[in-house]
């Protein structure tokens, strides 16, 4: 989705994602549809994923959201 040459900085994002998201609700990991919300609305760019994770880590209800509206419009 990132291409190989950015896939190694959306794995760290990622990985940084999952110590945010301990730190804010005591859960490991966030749950399977946050982080493919978050996928979704990258649509392949490093610079949104990073914008929609932090979306995801501050409110996911916002995220569930904007993906929701994302899927409707396609």
């Amino acid at each position: 989705m990132f291409g190989e040459e950015r896939a190694p900085f959306a794995l760290d994002l990622l990985e940084l994602t999952e110590l945010a998201w301990h730190d804010c609700y005591g859960e490991i990991t966030p749950p399977e549809g946050v982080i493919e919300d978050m996928l979704l609305l990258s649509e392949g760019s490093i610079e949104r994923l990073i914008q929609v994770t932090r979306l995801g880590v501050t409110d996911w209800r916002d995220l569930k959201v904007a993906a929701d509206e994302f899927r409707n419009r396609r």
